[in-house]
């Protein structure tokens, strides 16, 4: 099986790095290639030890049929990516959501109705320290489900023989809103106080926000039918925090970097079922709009 990827961040270059070294077939698909730009040398440093990956690139312009495509973009690329190259692909293809958040599936369900859709979480930590330079910062594991698919599709094979820590999962749904509860505690605070993830435990105001928050996503995934996904979350979210302490968020990177946060696919997700269920939740509303509006101040 020849897996496309779209997505060369970090977690992009990390899965391509491990497909790579069980000799799988890939292509990082990028928006634009230079001049006669057919690959590219990769180095991955960190808990998965040290390695270099010759990999083949293609801009997503290119011609050919794709059977097997990875996207792993920020949540906001994550339609706008897939309609770039919807024309090399056909209802028989797969393509594998391994994006953070939960909203751009639905997306690509309204707009290319047509294609086969499976989802996945990940919690394996990885980030750049130059061009084509990933630091592997933490291992962490990784779900792959699809809707309405009891049997493992034989593609599957080819994740869990690369990942230390990869499961089919015939409840995807509730592994990503697991994932996205615990993301609402942690993410906006830490970005909005420019802190890392331990402080939300060590410093008693930020710790009684996230048991708020923590809370309000309760009473949200339960209104949802996600009852399982929110259980003992409070816990959960705790454990993560100081699993990760010295950890910044994503979300923090991309506010100390000047890129836009994947909020709306995060608590502004939360805030739309919130809505929709007449749940209350408004610590996830307050941090929203808060992010919003910086947002909005950086990219009017």
């Amino acid at each position: 099986m020849h897996w496309h990827i779209l997505g060369a961040g970090a977690m992009g270059c990390l899965f391509a790095a491990q497909l790579d070294r069980q000799k799988i077939p890939l292509t990082l698909l990028l928006r634009s290639t230079k001049e006669n730009q057919s690959e590219i040398t990769l180095d991955i440093e960190g808990v998965s030890g040290a390695s270099q990956h010759q990999l083949a690139v293609q801009a997503c312009s290119a011609k050919g049929q794709i059977d097997y495509l990875l996207v792993m973009t920020k949540a906001y690329d994550v339609l706008p990516a897939v309609t770039s190259v919807v024309q090399r692909l056909s209802p028989q293809s797969v393509i594998l959501l391994l994006s953070n958040g939960i909203g751009f599936a639905e997306q690509i369900q309204r707009n290319h109705p047509q294609l086969q859709l499976a989802l996945g979480t990940t919690t394996e930590g990885a980030f750049r320290r130059g061009p084509w330079q990933i630091q592997h910062a933490g291992l962490g594991s990784t779900r792959i489900g699809q809707a309405a698919t009891t049997a493992t599709p034989a593609w599957f094979e080819d994740w869990r023989s690369s990942l230390s820590d990869c499961h089919w999962d015939r409840q995807i749904s509730a592994a990503q809103w697991r994932k996205l509860a615990i993301n609402c505690a942690i993410n906006p605070l830490s970005a909005l106080e420019g802190c890392r993830n331990g402080e939300l435990a060590s410093k008693p105001a930020l710790a009684a926000k996230v048991r708020e928050l923590c809370a309000e996503m309760t009473l949200i995934g339960q209104a949802a039918g996600q009852c399982a996904a929110v259980s003992g979350l409070e816990h959960k979210v705790f454990e993560v925090i100081k699993a990760t302490a010295a950890n910044r968020s994503s979300m923090l990177q991309d506010i100390t970097a000047g890129r836009r946060t994947e909020i709306d696919y995060i608590n502004g997700y939360a805030d739309r079922c919130a809505r929709q269920f007449a749940v209350e939740a408004p610590l996830n509303r307050e941090l929203l709009e808060a992010l919003r509006q910086l947002e909005q101040a950086r990219f009017p």
